[in-house]
C-alpha cells in the first residue's frame, strides 16, 4: 500500500488538496464538519503530516533550543524533562545543548541556533548580560534563573525559603554559619548568597564566607574541607550536588552530620532524598519552572517584538536529616 498523502485524503473526502492542507495548517479556515471529516480520513489512512511541509506553510521549525551550562548537574535533567513535556504538548520538539560551563560556548550556541529553532531557552546562563543580549538579538529567548530586563525570564526565588532554613538552624542553637558560595558567574549563586547574608545580618549571627566553589561533587568536597577549617557548626551549600560533596568530605574525616555539623543544600534534586543522611534543602518547583519557560517562549514566538515577561516562582524549605541541634561538646 502506498504512503497516504493529502491527495489521497482529498480523494476520500471529496475536497481539494488545498482544503486538506488548510485543515492541518490553518484549521480556523476550514469549517468544523469538513475538518472533522478530513481528520477522520487521515486517521483511517494512517496519515502523518510532515513537519517540514508544515514548516513551509507556517514559517516555523516547530523546534525550540535549550542550552544548559552542565548536563551532568542533577538539577538539569529534571528541568529538561519538564521543558520537553510541555513543548511536546504545544507541538514542538527540543534541541538540547550542553555548554559545559563555558560562557563563550553558551553565546556561540545561542547564535548558531538562530536558523534552526523558533526560539531558545537558556538555563542558568554564565555569559555576561551584554553577550546574552547580542546573541539573542531578534530571536525569541527566555532565560531561566537569570533576570535581564530586555529578555524574558523565569526564576526560582529562594529568598524566603533560605530565611526559613536559617531560622530552622537558629532554633537548633546554631550561631556560627558558613556560606559555601557557588560559581562566581552564576546569578543564582549570587542571589542565594545575598539572601543568606541578609538573614545573617538580621539575626546578628556570624557568617563565614568560603569559596566560590564549582557546583560539582568535587567542588563540594573542597567546600567540606574548607568548612572544617572554621568554627562554623552549620553550612549553607550552593546546591544539593555541592552539599553531597560536603557530606562525603565530612564523613571521610569522621565528622558526623548532623551531630557535629549541619548542612543545607538547595534545589531538592533526587540525590537530596537518597543520600545518607537525607539532605535538608530548598525545593525548586521544577515542573512549573520548565512549563512556564516554554509558555513564555511560545508567547514570544507568536508575538514577535512583544514586551519581555518576567516570572518568579518561590522555592520551599524542606527539613530532613542533615540538620539538627548544635553540638555542645
Amino acid at each position: 500500500m502506498s504512503k497516504p498523502t493529502i491527495y489521497s485524503i482529498a480523494q476520500r473526502c471529496g475536497v481539494s488538496a488545498a482544503t486538506v492542507s488548510r485543515a492541518f495548517n490553518r484549521p480556523e479556515l476550514v469549517s468544523a464538519p469538513v475538518r472533522e471529516q478530513i481528520m477522520a480520513a487521515a486517521r483511517e489512512l494512517g496519515y502523518q503530516p510532515s513537519s517540514a511541509a508544515r514548516g513551509l506553510v507556517t514559517g516555523r521549525a516547530e523546534m525550540i533550543g535549550l542550552v544548559v551550562p552542565d548536563i551532568t548537574n542533577p538539577f538539569f535533567p529534571l528541568l529538561v524533562r519538564a521543558i520537553q513535556r510541555t513543548a511536546e504538548r504545544m507541538g514542538s520538539s527540543v534541541m538540547l545543548i550542553d555548554a559545559e560551563e563555558s560562557a563563550a560556548a553558551e553565546v556561540r550556541h545561542v547564535a548558531q541556533l538562530r536558523s534552526r529553532v523558533d526560539g531558545v531557552i537558556v538555563a542558568s546562563p554564565r555569559s555576561s548580560s551584554a553577550a546574552l543580549r547580542e546573541a539573542a538579538r531578534g530571536l525569541p529567548c527566555v532565560l531561566l534563573n537569570r533576570p535581564l530586563r530586555e529578555l524574558s525570564s523565569v526564576i526560582c526565588d529562594n529568598t524566603s525559603a533560605l530565611f526559613d532554613a536559617g531560622e530552622h538552624l537558629h532554633k537548633h542553637g546554631h550561631r556560627s554559619f558558613a556560606l559555601l558560595a557557588g560559581p562566581s558567574a552564576s546569578w543564582a549563586a549570587a542571589r542565594r548568597s545575598q539572601a543568606i547574608r541578609r538573614w545573617a545580618r538580621g539575626r546578628g549571627v556570624e557568617l563565614i564566607e568560603l569559596g566560590p566553589f564549582r557546583a560539582t561533587f568535587k567542588g563540594g568536597r573542597q567546600a567540606g574541607a574548607a568548612l572544617l577549617a572554621t568554627d562554623a557548626t552549620a553550612a549553607f551549600a550552593f546546591d544539593d550536588l555541592t552539599a553531597c560533596g560536603v557530606l562525603a568530605e565530612l564523613a571521610g574525616r569522621g565528622v558526623s552530620v548532623p551531630g557535629e555539623r549541619s548542612v543545607v543544600g538547595c534545589d531538592d534534586v533526587l540525590l537530596a532524598r537518597t543520600v545518607t543522611p537525607s539532605l535538608t534543602t530548598v525545593t525548586a518547583p521544577m515542573d512549573d519552572l520548565g512549563a512556564t519557560a516554554v509558555q513564555v517562549l511560545t508567547r514570544q514566538i507568536e508575538t514577535p517584538g512583544g514586551p519581555a515577561e518576567h516570572v518568579a516562582l518561590p522555592g520551599v524549605f524542606v527539613a530532613r536529616d542533615s540538620t539538627g541541634p548544635r553540638s555542645t561538646s
